[in-house]
């Protein structure tokens, strides 16, 4: 929300904090963020971190900068309808306008925003490829995809002989919604549901990313209620269990949802997206617990 609803004093303040910190990895996506700009169009984020590279020198070289592409509307008010794909010119133009607002000449990992069935999948791994192969890019990656569709995108790139995708990032959290349904911020596809895990799990290569792992603050925030999907009695027991592992760390839920995503086999990397350098502070915090075999098992096993 950096440029929109995040103003530039405070988005400042967060990344140098982060940055201090000894964080390396900003997420961001060519498309953030359309929904709550004036102009129902996206770009502030990028543009924003641009500005805030080109004043901080020598900070590009301590950073890792991940972007997407996909899912930016072309017509205002009508997502995901008109949302841009991947077909190979406009996978081409959007690395040359993300880097044109970031002010940098490559991103080390960029994204496939959400699957296209309309593009071939051919057409969209070979332009992705080629920015592999230009130094613009140095690592791919695909969010909101089915393990099946992430299969056939690695197999299509291997038989072109270009670079396929190493990174998921898929919405991953401690509580589960009801069978059948999913928070309206998750795409279709955009959990990290079993079959993906299992894919990932006999793929060594393939790191997992988590976006939205907090569900907007609803874990420990009267002013955040969950979503509907959410009520149902294993959302009782899972928070039981948050509840009681946190209790013996001294710790709140939170903490115990990031220790609990980052140990997990294969880890997963969490995303967090801080408004306040204090919500940031408190994810740096939760970077510091280990939690035990038993605490684990104990989360794992409620329901």
């Amino acid at each position: 929300m950096f440029g929109t609803t995040v103003d530039e004093r405070r988005a400042f303040a967060i990344l140098d904090r982060f940055v201090d910190a000894g964080g390396t990895w900003i997420d961001t996506a060519n498309c953030y963020a359309f929904w709550a700009d004036p102009s129902g169009f996206g770009g502030q984020s990028e543009t924003l971190l641009g500005r805030w590279l080109a004043r901080r020198p020598g900070v590009r070289d301590r950073v890792a900068i991940s972007t997407k592409v996909g899912c930016e509307p072309l017509e205002a008010g009508r997502f995901p309808e008109t949302a841009e794909g991947l077909a190979a010119p406009t996978i081409k133009a959007g690395i040359e306008q993300s880097l044109r607002r970031l002010g940098t000449d490559r991103v080390e990992l960029y994204w496939a925003h959400k699957d296209f069935r309309r593009t071939p999948v051919e057409e969209t791994v070979g332009a992705f490829g080629e920015l592999v192969n230009a130094g613009l890019v140095k690592r791919l990656g695909c969010s909101n995809f089915a393990a099946w569709r992430l299969e056939r995108s690695r197999r299509a790139a291997a038989d072109a002989g270009v670079v396929g995708y190493t990174a998921v990032q898929q919405h991953h959290t401690y509580l589960r919604p009801r069978p059948g349904t999913r928070p309206t911020v998750v795409h279709r596809f955009g959990f990290y549901e079993d079959e993906l895990r299992s894919y990932v799990e006999s793929h060594d290569d393939i790191a997992v990313w988590a976006y939205t792992p907090l569900l907007s603050g609803a874990y420990t925030r009267a002013d955040k209620p969950l979503a509907p999907e959410y009520d149902h009695p294993g959302t009782v027991a899972r928070l039981a269990a948050l509840d009681t592992v946190a209790s013996e760390l001294g710790t709140t839920r939170n903490h115990v949802v990031l220790a609990w995503m980052t140990g997990d086999h294969p880890p997963v990397m969490p995303i967090v997206g801080p408004s306040t350098v204090d919500q940031l502070d408190e994810a740096i915090a939760a970077m510091s617990i280990t939690l035990t075999p038993e605490q684990r098992e104990l989360l794992d096993n409620a329901a």
